[in-house]
């Protein structure tokens, strides 16, 4: 019946058809797991009777990562067949043909960009026509480049995460008479890194400092900014610099970037334990604004607008003074929570920000900063398409 059908795919559009459903099928994937086991399955039965998938990293004998038979029950005696076959002996270059037991075994290499990941060994109880060679190194190609670009796709995916990670704060710390949340979610696709970041760090002997913002777009470019951002902060608060004096100067620092620099809208604040709460003084560039919660459900904005980053070089920021009594709350966000989107509108249209944050009174800020988000999330059906960041401030 495989004979027949191959004689007949070889005259007519089958072949092609299969070709394309084997394309799409292998292309449809960026798991690098996923493709020998897609492999696997695109050519048995249509090719041989069962089909085993090696991997090579040049550092030692092919690996065997997936095994399937078109009779199941048949696996595990093959595998142990397969234990028993040197396939290091066959050549990683070209197609051979290698005797297993009693089946016959097409060995294709798996070849991409000039750089061998391993072998497609297929089996048949007859000999392999030359069409099904044909066939078989014409998948393995396909095969190869779905392997590679899969490999590649994986470990440019871990080096950002890698990078995202280094982005964010090492540790945070403990802060007298201070109860804090926060959450950061991006959204991008696993090659991208976002451009969204907090961080809560000690300035002095008596004082703590925080950050919220948003650099202009994704990937290594923002990610620069975010880490020059970060890094800035860190550095001037503990030579003594005011938070309005800090973002002066990373403003400065931003622009000096020239054509590799981005826009960056950034809250930034020093906290100070006092007898009756915390003093909170922030200056928002051009961010979101900030605002206090009372314990009785009353909110208000807290924060004057001012510049964002990177844009004017003659610029002076001024900080506004915020106290926060025992009980009080201060949120901070990026726009990917004011700024989400359903249909026409954004969730923070006519206050929506200010009113989900007064359904918060009395709770924790571990809670208010997952009850914010959870609130931008089901404010749309739809994932969202931006990154999101939460800074909530509580005085104990």
């Amino acid at each position: 019946m495989a004979a027949e059908w191959l004689e007949e795919s070889s005259r007519g559009p089958h072949w092609l058809g299969f070709l394309a459903d084997a394309s799409d099928l292998l292309a449809g994937t960026l798991d690098p797991d996923m493709v020998p086991a897609i492999i696997a399955q695109v050519v048995v039965p249509r090719l041989s009777s069962w089909c085993a998938v090696y991997t090579s990293d040049n550092s030692g004998p092919p690996r065997l990562v997936y095994l399937w038979h078109a009779d199941e029950a048949r696996i595990d005696g093959l595998r142990e067949q397969l234990d028993e076959m040197d396939v290091s002996a066959a050549d990683t270059r070209v197609t051979s043909l290698i005797h297993l037991a009693e089946s016959q075994v097409l060995a294709v290499p798996l070849t991409a960009r000039g750089r061998s990941l391993g072998m497609m060994c297929l089996g048949r109880p007859d000999r392999f026509p030359d069409e099904v060679i044909q066939f078989a190194e014409d998948i393995g190609r396909r095969a190869a480049l779905a392997m590679d670009n899969a490999r590649l796709y994986a470990q440019q995916a871990a080096a950002n995460r890698a990078l995202q990670r280094s982005l964010l704060p090492p540790n945070e710390p403990e802060v007298p008479g201070l109860d804090y949340g926060v959450i950061y979610e991006p959204a991008g696709e696993a090659n991208e890194v976002g451009g969204d970041f907090y961080d809560l760090f000690k300035a002095g002997d008596d004082s703590w400092r925080f950050a919220i913002g948003d650099v202009c777009g994704t990937g290594p470019e923002a990610a620069a900014v975010t880490g020059l951002a970060r890094h800035t902060l860190r550095l001037l608060a503990r030579e003594g610099y005011g938070v309005a004096a800090v973002l002066g100067r990373l403003n400065q620092a931003i622009l000096e970037e020239g054509e590799r620099a981005r826009f960056l809208t950034l809250l930034h604040g020093d906290i100070t334990p006092v007898p009756d709460g915390l003093e909170v003084r922030l200056v928002s560039a051009g961010h979101p604004e900030a605002l206090r919660l009372k314990p009785s459900g009353k909110v208000e904005a807290v924060t004057t607008p001012q510049s964002l980053l990177g844009v004017f070089h003659e610029v002076v920021f001024e900080a506004d003074t915020v106290h926060l009594d025992h009980g009080d709350v201060l949120l901070a966000v990026t726009d990917g929570v004011t700024e989400r989107r359903s249909g026409g509108r954004l969730l923070d249209d006519d206050g929506g920000l200010a009113k989900l944050l007064a359904e918060c009174a009395g709770l924790s800020a571990r809670a208010v900063a997952e009850r914010i988000r959870r609130g931008a999330a089901e404010f749309a059906s739809e994932p969202s398409a931006d990154d999101l960041a939460i800074v909530v401030l509580r005085a104990r």
